[in-house]
């Protein structure tokens, strides 16, 4: 069962500490880590909330091996997430096939124009 994680810090979290955190994750090559399957930033820019969803605790908590370093390295507070089971998860259907292969498709090319044929030749009579 998928886990939501939500992190409402006691101390505001400013866009640009949010950002700089998102910036050392990439570095350290964890900006997509496995198991996240869902990432959330919200609230105003002189304070934000993260809700997360992971496919499981242990794989939330190896990301944490990464993630709290950079946090302390950059002044964010560790704060311990709400965790909770999913229940359900909504999203749009995925687009028909048919229409967005007509997106892909490439244009189709004009035929070339056809050459004309050069002149016939008259063939010269003896006759005068």
């Amino acid at each position: 069962m998928a886990l939501a994680f939500y992190f409402a810090p006691t101390t505001p979290m400013t866009a640009q500490k949010y950002d700089e955190c998102i910036a050392a994750l990439k570095k350290a090559g964890h900006a997509h880590p496995p198991g996240r399957l869902y990432h959330s930033a919200f609230g105003t820019g002189d304070s934000l909330q993260i809700f997360d969803v992971w496919t499981s605790q242990e794989a939330f908590e190896q990301f944490g091996q990464v993630l709290m370093p950079i946090m302390v390295q950059i002044g964010l507070e560790s704060v311990p997430p709400a965790v909770m089971g999913v229940h359900n998860v909504i999203v749009p259907p995925a687009p028909k096939a048919k229409a967005a292969a007509k997106k892909k498709a490439p244009a189709k090319k004009k035929a070339a124009p056809k050459k004309k044929a050069a002149p016939k030749k008259k063939k010269k009579s003896n006759k005068k």
